[in-house]
């Protein structure tokens, strides 16, 4: 019988350099707006953020990166790339971190770089491929193509890194079948992980004047989750981790001042989970009876429940009472259920 190996808890140190060594101004991007960070930490700030994440995080049973995002970082001059990766050696060396992943361009990917990065105990490169469809790419002013996407993904593959490519859906230009042909071929191109960001409207950017001027609708949250949903299926069939859907709260956006537009949600990736359960709850709804008890995977629970209980709601319209139980028996979106008439 083959032995049973636990996978280790995964924690990132998010270390964010806002548009660090960016060639290009984004149409959507103002960094400093989104992470709420002007400026990039100095080398002794790093250190303090590293040590104070890691008197949270266990140590043993766990995988901790150091994670830089934002900017451009293989844009960087090689001596600043160097410093701020060396940062990590002690922690590497004592064990505590094991690696680090970090967010750059495609078009800033050679072998000079990946060799610097594979010498400093770099395991994930996240390249932002944003879409594949290059018409979406130049009206986004990303200023690199698909083929750049593939020609990098290949080289980072060929040096033995684990590859990450993001993307964004509703940027100018785009519709649901590009989103979908982004999501293949991010799979053809051997990611083994993504980011699903929807477009925000965001101050101080390009994209804030032309939806000023009325010359770009951003996504309705619905159509965002409804977009999302078919993406993470697709990624999921294909075995690709969709380490993030919707862009991360932080305190500019919630409170409205910097965000103009678009479908922010804080709970986005747990809108998109309800509407796939759903749908799996669907044949639920064609019968009926006193009573339904629906048995999930304990870790699916709130999904399958659903954000502000929406499809326990949406069952209770032909059942009197409708129970949610964890079962330990059941994985992934497996479930089953009792229905009792008397």
């Amino acid at each position: 019988m083959p032995e049973f190996v636990m996978k280790k808890k995964h924690f990132n140190i998010p270390v964010f350099i806002p548009q660090l060594a960016c060639p290009f101004q984004c149409i959507y991007c103002n960094q400093r707006k989104i992470c709420g960070k002007g400026e990039a930490p100095a080398m002794n700030e790093i250190n303090k953020i590293i040590n104070t994440h890691l008197t949270t995080i266990p140590e043993k049973g766990v995988e901790t990166e150091l994670a830089f995002f934002g900017g451009n970082f293989t844009g960087l001059p090689f001596t600043e790339q160097q410093a701020y990766l060396e940062l990590a050696k002690p922690y590497i060396d004592s064990g505590r971190i094991t690696g680090i992943r970090l967010s750059t361009r495609p078009d800033y990917i050679n072998a000079e770089v990946l060799e610097l990065l594979k010498k400093h105990h770099v395991t994930v490169i996240e390249l932002g491929a944003q879409s594949l469809k290059d018409d979406v790419l130049k009206l986004s002013k990303r200023d690199h193509t698909e083929a750049d996407v593939e020609t990098a993904s290949k080289m980072i593959l060929d040096y033995g890194f684990t590859l990450g490519l993001q993307m964004m859906i509703g940027l100018p230009g785009d519709t649901l079948e590009k989103s979908l042909y982004t999501a293949n071929r991010i799979i053809q191109f051997g990611a083994k992980q993504t980011r699903i960001y929807p477009t925000l409207v965001i101050r101080g950017t390009k994209l804030e004047n032309l939806f000023l001027n009325n010359k770009y609708k951003p996504l309705s949250l619905e159509e965002a989750v409804s977009w999302s949903k078919k993406l993470l299926l697709i990624f999921e069939k294909a075995g690709v981790e969709v380490i993030r859907l919707g862009l991360h709260p932080s305190e500019g956006l919630l409170s409205g001042n910097e965000m103009i537009a678009g479908p922010f949600h804080p709970s986005f990736r747990e809108l998109v989970l309800t509407e796939i359960w759903s749908e799996i709850l669907n044949p639920i709804l064609k019968s009926g009876g006193k009573s339904i008890e629906i048995h999930v995977a304990p870790g699916q629970l709130n999904y399958a429940i659903g954000y502000d209980g929406k499809n326990r709601k949406l069952i209770q319209q032909q059942y009197k009472k409708v129970n949610f139980y964890p079962d330990d028996n059941l994985e992934d979106r497996q479930f089953k259920t009792e229905i009792i008439n008397h």
